[in-house]
């Protein structure tokens, strides 16, 4: 998985805006950010998980996924390693995210 690879699963969701926050590229819904690009490092991108999904998505897959350091990780902020992630997991994970972000209205099926 790339940079633009994350960048394109996480801008075919409804009303997803690339815009930018601390530096670095993130996606979001109406205005809530469900993904980041680039955190912590180049080599990173970061999704926003309720700490229970983070839970499973780290025991499934642990050379993938990892939480973000400190408070924000223990709220579920969840680091992706982008070499290691393949794309249909990336967007089942990011579809989750996104979810999680998105106004209940548009997240209904």
């Amino acid at each position: 998985m790339t940079a633009a690879d994350f960048r394109d699963i996480a801008l075919s969701f409804p009303e997803t805006a690339e815009q930018e926050h601390m530096s670095h590229p993130d996606f979001r819904v109406r205005g809530k950010i469900f993904a980041t690009l680039g955190y912590p490092d180049d080599a990173c991108g970061m999704v926003n998980l309720t700490p229970e999904q983070q839970h499973d998505v780290i025991k499934s897959e642990p050379n993938v996924f990892a939480p973000s350091k400190g408070a924000w990780g223990r709220g579920g902020s969840t680091v992706v390693k982008l070499k290691a992630a393949k794309k249909p997991l990336l967007r089942a994970v990011m579809a989750a995210a996104w979810r999680n972000a998105a106004p209940k209205g548009l997240a209904s099926p």
